[in-house]
């Protein structure tokens, strides 16, 4: 029985948990091995196994040194991959592969050794890159190989490295790497490439440069491995949809191999542990239970760690349209609170600045000794045109009626003055003795606002609308949220930037406050200076715990 058959017969058994996908992808694959187009012949995929195993030792720790023992869903897809053949030019059947696993699921040690197999035992003067999005990702594909490479050989007497290429002395058959800064990516003749990390490519680029450039070979390869990802309409939603219609037999594509571990949905991960092996097959040998356990638990509580996780770990294309916050996150009973409740208050700020279109918004934050709530006090501002022409009402705006419940100041014209909200600090300040400890803005449209609050003697704090600034701070607001400690009077225009607000998530799973849908009328204004607020209040929470140990909030 061949590794491809025992993997089914294994799936089939209940031995083995795979998805529907890959199910329908392996039925797919046994049938045709007596389809009389191909002929299924092993002794290739054999022979590179057997030098994986022999020859290969693992480059990462714990695993380091140690001799490389293939799974055997490893033994089925590569057997799968060199194994298939057109019956009538002995040609091999896969050109391209799709790999999907989750991340910690051993995607760079097997890359590392495909890559090194070809190296040493393919065809003599291959050229064979290992490609990603970045410079870095793709580095530490070539030193991984490098690493097995010195492990393998360590006088270096099959094998060299210089400044670009790891060569095999005894074929000429060489390692490079390639990258979107790479300059010249055509005029290649490339016989076996890695792509890794395909869900950051926005574009087919690097990609298509490789599959071009293997034109002329008769057995080439182009195995691309990866997660899932967050990029929208990039490469690998291209090659996922086309994967999805390969073995669904919608179209007719026998070169390409789809192997895709992925979960049948989102509802059995939090129900089924056992169905984490639909997307995690090493799990129990490299990836950990404990660990998944562990990181549904954080998805229980945040948003943006709750979609890095599922898209990660779980192989689950999350869907960036959705609400950042559940409206019961946010809408629930809390008193109602006005200037006077703050007067003597030592306070902190934060804005989101516009000129003509967005919604300009300044929200002053109050915490308490010995108390986990924070009590926001908010102001808005729009343009006069904008209500003239009832803008963003297809999406909820009540501009008109916010500002005759005075939410809401109207500026006469086509832009604001920004130098308005810095007046409007300096009033509570002069009316309600407030102290205002810092306001945290973002650069844009900053600078007469900021000149504004040095000349009432206010301080200010840069705050940079990027992931790396605002994902904590906002983690940090979503879990108060849900504990009910944002205290912010229910106030109307906010609970509306609230709703329109969504989280996208980079790759490091860091988060940003985006509209929904990215829709010109979602105004997210609120939300994003909330946000502010909040990384102000921690960038400087030691030295304003100091000054706000005096806070206590009056009744009025």
């Amino acid at each position: 029985m061949t590794y491809l058959e025992q993997y089914l017969e294994e799936a089939r058994a209940g031995r083995v948990v795979i998805g529907r996908e890959l199910r329908i992808a392996l039925e797919k694959y046994v049938s045709e091995m007596c389809d009389p187009r191909f002929v299924y012949d092993t002794k290739e995929a054999d022979f590179r196994m057997a030098f994986m195993e022999r020859f290969c030792k693992l480059t990462k720790s714990p695993f380091y040194g140690k001799p490389m023992k293939l799974m055997l869903w490893q033994k089925a897809f590569i057997e799968c991959l060199y194994s298939f053949k057109w019956r009538d030019s002995g040609k091999d059947r896969f050109r391209k592969a799709l790999l999907l696993l989750s991340r910690k699921g051993g995607k760079s040690e097997l890359t590392i050794a495909l890559a090194f197999t070809e190296l040493m035992v393919g065809a003599k003067g291959s050229d064979i890159v290992c490609s990603s999005n970045d410079d870095t990702q793709a580095n530490i594909l070539y030193l991984g190989i490098d690493t097995m490479r010195k492990l393998f050989d360590p006088e270096n007497k099959r094998t060299k490295k210089n400044i670009s290429n790891i060569w095999n002395r005894r074929t000429d058959s060489k390692i490079f790497k390639l990258t979107q800064k790479t300059q010249n990516k055509e005029g290649r003749n490339i016989d076996f490439g890695i792509v890794d990390e395909l869900h950051e490519m926005k574009t087919n680029e690097i990609y298509k440069s490789i599959e071009q450039s293997q034109s002329i070979k008769s057995n080439p390869k182009l195995v691309c491995i990866t997660t899932e990802g967050f990029v929208n309409g990039g490469l690998l939603d291209e090659l996922t949809k086309q994967a999805r219609a390969t073995i669904n037999d919608e179209i007719d594509n026998p070169s390409f191999l789809v192997w895709m571990y992925t979960q049948d949905s989102e509802q059995e991960v939090w129900q089924n542990p056992d169905s984490w092996y639909k997307s995690n097959p090493t799990l129990g040998v490299i990836k950990q239970k404990d660990y998944l356990e562990d990181q549904l638990k954080i998805a229980k509580i945040s948003k943006a760690d709750r979609t890095f996780i599922l898209c990660k770990d779980f192989n689950i294309k999350q869907n960036t349209s959705d609400s950042w916050l559940l409206m019961d996150d946010y809408i629930y009973p809390m008193p109602e609170y006005n200037p006077e409740s703050f007067a003597g208050c030592v306070c902190l700020g934060g804005v989101d600045l516009s000129e003509t279109t967005d919604l300009t918004v300044a929200h002053l934050l109050v915490t308490l000794p010995n108390d986990s709530r924070k009590f926001i006090l908010s102001h808005y501002w729009i343009p006069q045109t904008k209500l003239e022409v009832n803008a963003d009402s297809s999406s909820g705006a009540k501009y008109r009626e916010w500002a005759e419940k005075g939410y809401l100041t109207v500026c006469e014209g086509n832009d604001i003055d920004v130098r308005l909200v810095a007046d409007w600090f300096a009033d509570l300040c002069r009316t309600y003795r407030i102290k205002i400890f810092k306001v945290g803005y973002d650069n844009r449209f900053a600078r007469p606002f900021v000149e504004r609050l040095e000349d009432y003697g206010i301080d200010s704090e840069m705050v940079y609308q990027n992931a790396q600034t605002m994902s904590n701070p906002m983690k940090i607001l979503e879990a108060d949220f849900k504990s009910r400690n944002v205290q912010y009077s229910n106030n109307p225009i906010t609970q509306w930037c609230l709703g329109n607000t969504c989280a996208i998530v980079d790759n490091l799973g860091r988060c940003m406050a985006m509209k929904i849908n990215n829709q010109a009328s979602r105004r997210i204004d609120g939300a994003v200076a909330l946000i502010i607020a909040y990384a102000t209040l921690y960038h400087n929470r030691g030295e304003y715990c100091n000054y706000s140990e005096v806070n206590k909030i009056v009744d009025t």
